[in-house]
């Protein structure tokens, strides 16, 4: 019997942008194993948000020690996986706005970047990553239907800041494949000819080989 390969798949974007809801769509669909956002573990996030300035060092480690954590997790699984937002995105987008905006102190910045690259330097990249690329009047209204109480002070500023980095990061990426999907217009939660087209260009994405 010819044997199956394997993928490590990793899903990014800006905030609410679907990650979590694509990875769970794509795990129920082929049988890959969904690795989630570290979020309702972080015990600094909601403080974060909060308080920028004060938090912002301790809850960028944490996310990033969770990633790593996942990552290396990830690498070693025997099937297929599919990852809820990158290591890279939160050191490339949110800890470099935080840096940049000087939420983030440069002493404490400089810090993290130097963990991070410690430690990066030795992971294998994805097979593939998936963006999911969205406007910020999309994200908006998505953060209000989803209701989490600590996201509904989120700036539109702030939004378009981190999709500025995103598109920066995604266009200086070549470590791996980048499937990039405008998601504006689709709804690949609820129609199922969207997520039908998602799949198809996944698969494509990966020389359609077979899953």
């Amino acid at each position: 019997m010819e044997t199956q390969p394997n993928y490590f798949i990793a899903i990014a974007g800006n905030i609410a942008a679907g990650k979590s809801t694509l990875t769970g769509k794509l795990a129920n669909a082929f049988g890959w194993e969904p690795f989630y956002e570290a979020n309702a573990e972080n015990p600094y996030l909601e403080d974060f948000y909060q308080d920028m300035e004060r938090w912002s060092f301790h809850s960028q480690v944490f996310f990033l020690g969770k990633r790593l954590e996942h990552h290396r997790q990830l690498l070693d699984h025997p099937g297929t996986v599919v990852q809820d937002r990158t290591v890279y995105e939160d050191a490339e987008i949110f800890a470099r706005n935080l840096g940049k905006q000087g939420i983030m102190s440069p002493r404490d910045y400089d810090a993290y970047r130097r963990l991070y690259k410690a430690v990066s330097m030795f992971l294998p990249p994805p097979d593939l990553i998936v963006y999911l690329r969205a406007n910020v009047e999309t994200l908006v209204q998505r953060i209000k239907l989803r209701g989490r109480a600590f996201e509904q002070d989120i700036s539109r500023d702030y939004l378009e800041r981190l999709n500025e980095l995103y598109e920066q990061w995604i266009g200086d990426w070549t470590a791996c494949p980048i499937l990039s999907i405008q998601i504006d217009n689709i709804d690949f939660e609820h129609n199922e000819a969207d997520f039908a087209n998602i799949k198809q260009d996944i698969l494509a994405a990966l020389q359609q080989k077979p899953i």
